[in-house]
């Protein structure tokens, strides 16, 4: 399952403006986004990881991406660097 991955990155990155800009300076080996998200705050970091062929994951609820990346929480986006 996703979640597992961010256990297994070496750092995380979490929320959509500091992983857009992780994005940008070239260090995110995978991004996850949450389905459950409001499109409206996705949409951009999903486009800059496109823009940048950074592989895109989606995982089920953003609280539980939360709860996995350490947060009380809800996530909507989180890089991951391996």
């Amino acid at each position: 399952m996703s979640y597992e991955k961010v256990n297994q990155a070496k750092r995380i990155v979490v929320g959509t403006k500091q992983t857009a800009k992780a994005i940008k300076s070239g260090n995110v080996d995978e991004l996850l986004v949450a389905r459950d998200a409001d499109p409206n705050i996705t949409r951009k970091v999903i486009s800059v990881a496109e823009q940048f062929n950074v592989p895109i994951t989606y995982t089920e609820s953003k609280k539980q991406l939360g709860k996995v990346c350490g947060i009380e929480v809800g996530a909507a986006a989180v890089a991951l660097i391996y």
